[in-house]
């Protein structure tokens, strides 16, 4: 399909029953990344809806960039699954549809977001990527980024070497993306005073601290949403976990 500016967005569907939409953090696309096996396990009770955010996959690009336009792709995909859905996103991709609920509640049925990085701002960092983008260094962008979520030395230098992370080289300048959703590093007060759709903060009990304290600080900040915690879990969150929670609150 088409959104409003002319990308192309890419989308699959699976399964039977109400629209639920599933929106990709960082890093991530169709095939590559936790949407596919959680929809798995949601297409037996919902039809299942899953995109390649703008520059990834399947999807083109556009320029220049705004993080508006990235709601309204996700309003586009709940215009081809019908015109309204739930939707369900994870890590960055919270943001995404946060702005589309409070843009659009007649579209967006309920909201699940899974541990919206709202950690502050990190002006040294966003200058840094963009920087190296603008270079056309984007392995080390990779890396930066890498660095940045926390992940060890050892295991960047590991991935850096093996043949995935090429993959991940295409779609670097998407990362400078997820960084302006996520600014200023909160949720925007008109954008949270906005949100009328029911709105669930999900965090992961073994994640780390500063992830779910920014969950339950979003919660916090949406009138209408509350918080929940899913035992044992981290920010790679298992699916057969997830899926129950998440039928309950998408139905």
């Amino acid at each position: 399909m088409t959104s409003v500016d002319g990308t192309t967005i890419a989308f699959s569907a699976t399964g039977s029953g109400p629209a639920v939409v599933l929106v990709d953090g960082a890093c991530c696309f169709r095939g590559a990344g936790p949407m596919d096996p959680l929809a798995a396990v949601l297409q037996e009770h919902f039809t299942v809806y899953c995109y390649d955010r703008r520059g990834r996959g399947e999807s083109t690009d556009t320029l220049p960039y705004a993080p508006a336009r990235e709601a309204e792709d996700l309003l586009a995909v709940i215009g081809a699954a019908g015109g309204a859905a739930s939707v369900y996103t994870m890590s960055s991709g919270g943001a995404i549809g946060l702005a589309a609920a409070a843009a659009s509640p007649a579209a967006v049925r309920a909201l699940a977001v899974y541990e919206p990085p709202y950690v502050g701002p990190a002006p040294a960092y966003s200058a840094e990527l963009v920087e190296l983008l603008a270079e056309g260094r984007r392995a080390d962008a990779v890396t930066r980024f890498q660095q940045q979520v926390g992940m060890p030395p050892g295991a960047i230098a590991a991935f850096r070497a093996s043949p995935g992370f090429a993959v991940l080289e295409g779609i670097a300048p998407t990362l400078a993306y997820d960084d302006a959703v996520l600014q200023p590093g909160h949720v925007r007060p008109e954008v949270a005073a906005a949100i009328t759709v029911p709105t669930t903060i999900i965090a992961g009990a073994a994640s780390p601290s500063f992830l779910v304290d920014a969950a339950r600080s979003t919660a916090e900040a949406i009138p209408v949403a509350r918080f929940e915690v899913l035992e044992g879990q981290t920010h790679d969150v298992d699916p057969a976990v997830l899926a129950p929670l998440l039928v309950k609150l998408l139905s």
